[in-house]
């Protein structure tokens, strides 16, 4: 009766009206309800979400699921691959007994197949490259990353603006050290006019940070050709939406790249996409692996930042979906944010692990049915607590959930099928030419080198001008002694004395 009762219960939940992605089916006193199915609509996805659980109890399947679901629904999808086992996405999955029994648990069937999967980018590895330029980007934007004091803010708002006004354009990190440099170099008294004194102080404050910014390879993401975030939106010939997969394997121990890239992209998408309202399905889905580190270094800045696009992008239609292990993780005010939830076992070895299960318990609605702290250490892999919002935005009833399995690989592709994806890529071409157009580096080069040239010339038609007055000098102007000798008095003189002797 029991039993019955728990699957009317997850039944009316989750129904929903329009269209859902289904991840798995209910489980009750550790046995799977058949067809107990726990459906996500569609028309909430844009409320945002966290995949958490410990080391090995399935996240990452989850996230696989998630993006396959979406992308059969033409959903565009974007990854953030940190530990590069997200390819396998491209080839379809193997049928394996623990897989088909699974499914028959769970009350569907189980279909491998592969998924259109575009790879990018933002270091040396093969893929599309991901940039986007110094102008994009912004003053305030660009000082949150730096962590710039207010002072320093300040002076790279004048720096910008006062590229704007000479149409300097700003478009990798080496066109902005060199307009600090210029600011109180060869440029000072130009800044000074018109912007006011710039501190060599402060523009050798930035500079250091700056630096610091291009050692995690920041180089290789600022400059052109920029990328259109409208090119995430595509979707396959039979309107499958792409996933996009970041490939970060090689940028782990930088996550100032990786908050950089982020904070960008969500800025771009706000910018450039339309508000859509409470539309009936997400415009793209983001999965940010690994979220603890845009999270850890951040400074109280680049919090704020953050907090602000999570609350205001998804009227943009956009999802974030945060996967890490623990909810403690991601700040409170995030947190609150979120309307998924699909938390996996967490392991309790210490008393601080006690601490944030106990926490993490109390991120999830109260429900008749489960001893939420409990089985949050007793589930097994590929299980997940898992509650959501329905169509009215009022949360589903708190289910511990037995995971679908992923329908494509769950490994990641050899060189030969890396290389079959690269191939059939049409963004390679359009995003992989290196572009190195003339911009503020050249031309403040170019002005520096035009005014010492001017000075130069300056100079030397005032040594000509010196050296013409010393010629006329020299050529009108007598001997000194002949000119002694000739003068007047000296000749009077000279007559005089010889008057005197001719006399006596």
């Amino acid at each position: 009766m029991k039993n019955n009762s728990f699957f009317d219960h997850i039944e009316q939940g989750y129904t929903t009206k329009g269209e859902f992605i289904t991840l798995g089916s209910a489980m009750y006193q550790g046995e799977t309800v058949s067809n107990a199915f726990v459906k996500i609509p569609l028309k909430t996805l844009n409320r945002h979400g966290l995949i958490a659980g410990a080391t090995g109890t399935g996240k990452t399947k989850s996230l696989q699921v998630m993006a396959e679901n979406l992308s059969e629904k033409g959903i565009p999808v974007l990854l953030m691959d940190l530990k590069g086992d997200l390819s396998g996405l491209a080839q379809p999955g193997e049928e394996k007994s623990f897989i088909t029994e699974r499914h028959e648990k769970i009350g569907m069937p189980y279909t491998p197949q592969p998924f259109p999967v575009e790879l990018f980018t933002l270091s040396e590895q093969n893929g599309v490259r991901l940039r986007a330029t110094v102008s994009e980007f912004g003053p305030v934007l660009l000082s949150r990353i730096l962590d710039l004091s207010d002072t320093q803010q300040g002076i790279l708002a004048v720096v910008f603006k006062y590229c704007d006004d000479h149409k300097l354009p700003l478009l990798d990190l080496k066109d902005l050290k060199k307009v600090l440099q210029y600011a109180t170099g060869d440029g000072r008294d130009d800044f000074q006019e018109t912007y006011g004194r710039v501190s060599t102080a402060s523009t050798g404050a930035i500079m250091r940070k700056i630096i610091a910014l291009e050692q995690q390879g920041a180089e290789f993401f600022f400059g052109e050709k920029s990328f259109d975030v409208n090119d995430l939106c595509r979707v396959d010939e039979q309107g499958r939406g792409f996933i996009n997969i970041v490939r970060l394997t090689d940028i782990q121990d930088r996550p100032t790249l990786f908050s950089t890239f982020m904070l960008s992209l969500l800025a771009e998408i706000y910018d450039t996409f339309p508000e859509q309202g409470d539309a009936d399905r997400p415009e793209l889905i983001f999965f940010i692996d690994e979220a603890h580190l845009i999270f850890k270094e951040a400074s109280d800045a680049l919090l704020d930042q953050i907090e602000s696009i999570v609350k205001l992008i998804r009227s943009k239609g956009i999802g974030l979906y945060f996967v890490t292990q623990n909810p403690t993780d991601v700040p409170e005010e995030v947190l609150a944010q979120l309307g998924l939830k699909v938390q996996h076992a967490l392991r309790a070895f210490t008393a601080k692990d006690r601490k944030a299960i106990k926490l993490a318990a109390q991120n999830y609605p109260e429900t008749d049915f489960y001893e939420t702290e409990e089985i949050l250490t007793s589930l097994g892999i590929g299980e997940a607590l898992v509650t959501a919002l329905d169509e009215k935005g009022r949360p589903t009833p708190l289910a511990a959930t037995m995971m679908r399995a992923p329908m494509s690989r769950m490994d990641v592709l050899n060189d030969t099928e890396l290389k079959a994806v690269l191939e059939k890529s049409t963004l390679i071409p359009k995003y992989n030419e290196v572009v190195d157009r003339e911009s503020a580096y050249e031309l403040l080069n170019e002005k520096i080198a035009k005014a010492t040239q001017e000075e130069a010339q300056q100079e030397a038609k005032e040594a000509q001008k010196k050296r013409a007055r010393a010629s006329s000098r020299s050529s009108s102007g007598m001997n000194p002694i002949l000119k002694v000798l000739t003068s007047a008095t000296f000749i009077r003189g000279v007559f005089g004395i010889l008057n005197k002797v001719m006399k006596k």
